[in-house]
């Protein structure tokens, strides 16, 4: 069983410096949940830049080499045809073929990536937190461990409720959050 103290906020710029002032006090915030993607708030938790775009660079780049290598040999090797007085290996041709696997590859590797990076695989449910949080109320979650006193518990729970948060609770869950 884990358990997790969470912060509940109805304004996300109430959110924005409530993050300021949980971490001035040096206390860590395992999770902010959000009903929509609030600008700013990863910069003021800390969080690093996503590397996706670099690995979708790399799965076009190699998409790109597929498809360039297979029409290379289809044209040269396998089934070497002269259409229209072209020669076999014509380049120009094969460009707008090449850019559009590219694009395909990239974007069917970044998707799968993300998906495999956020455990968002079918049949996976994940029991949300607080359900309001997927409507109209933003959460601050702290993780609770057997070492966490219970005046540590009431030190947060007594800064979420001093920095605007409209309810704080203890929520204990089977899975992992």
């Amino acid at each position: 069983m884990k358990r997790y103290l969470l912060g509940l906020f109805d304004d996300d710029e109430v959110l924005l410096k409530a993050v300021d002032k949980i971490r001035a006090h040096d206390i860590k915030i395992h999770d902010v949940v959000t009903p929509f993607a609030v600008h700013g708030l990863d910069e003021k938790l800390g969080l690093r830049e996503s590397k996706l775009h670099v690995g979708g660079f790399f799965v076009g780049l190699t998409g790109l080499a597929i498809a360039f290598s297979f029409m290379t040999w289809v044209f040269t090797s396998n089934w070497p045809i002269v259409f229209g007085g072209k020669p076999h290996f014509s380049f120009p041709a094969f460009i707008p073929i090449m850019f559009e696997f590219t694009v395909l590859s990239a974007s069917i590797g970044m998707t799968v990536a993300f998906l495999a990076l956020c455990h968002l695989y079918p049949g996976r449910f994940r029991e949300p937190l607080d359900p309001r949080t997927t409507s109209h109320l933003f959460g601050m979650v702290f993780k609770i461990t057997d070492e966490t006193t219970q005046a540590e518990k009431e030190r947060i729970a007594h800064l979420l409720r001093e920095a605007g948060a409209v309810e704080v609770k203890e929520r204990e869950m089977q899975k992992h959050y």
